[in-house]
Parts: structure tokens; C-alpha cells; sequence
């Protein structure tokens, strides 16, 4: 069975030398066979200088956006409005 990768809140901290070498092997291994879905409040041109090395950036960025799906969501926070029906919902 194949399977799909969720990589959450993608670009929270800049990446190390080992986490660049991982993400570049796991991609890589995934790459055309098995989905990879990402989420992130990081603007995508700012995930270049994130993880770092401009060589292994490359690798990692073309293995991960080419033949991507990008979905650019634009609002409020779903947790912010979660929240906001809760604090409605309560009575005193």
C-alpha cells in the first residue's frame, strides 16, 4: 500500500546540516512514487534560504514542488475562529 507523507507547519526553524541530508532522502525516496503533502504559514519563496545550503536547497525544493499542487489559503486562523464559536457558545 502506498502511502502519503504529511509534513506539518513546514519551515517553523531553519534546518540543519543532518535535517537537510534527511529531507533530501526522504523526498528523494518518495519522489514519483508515494504523495508528499506539506503545510506551512511560511511563504514558499522564503523556503530556499530556510533550509539553508543553496546545493541541497535546490535538490530538496525541485524534488518537493515539481508536479506540486500548491493551495494558497488566505482568512482567518481555523483555530482562531474555533475559538471564537466556543467563547459564543458558552453562557454564564
Amino acid at each position: 500500500m502506498l502511502s502519503s507523507t504529511l509534513l506539518d507547519d513546514w519551515g517553523l526553524a531553519p534546518f540543519n546540516a543532518e535535517q537537510r541530508r534527511d529531507m533530501l532522502e526522504l523526498l528523494d525516496d518518495r519522489y514519483g512514487q508515494r504523495s508528499t503533502i506539506v503545510t506551512s504559514q511560511m511563504p514558499v519563496d522564503s523556503w530556499h534560504e530556510l533550509i539553508g545550503d543553496p546545493t541541497l536547497a535546490d535538490a530538496i525544493l525541485d524534488r518537493l514542488v515539481h508536479n506540486a499542487y500548491r493551495i494558497n489559503l488566505k482568512g482567518e486562523s481555523m483555530r482562531k475562529r474555533a475559538k471564537k464559536l466556543m467563547t459564543l457558545g458558552t453562557s454564564d
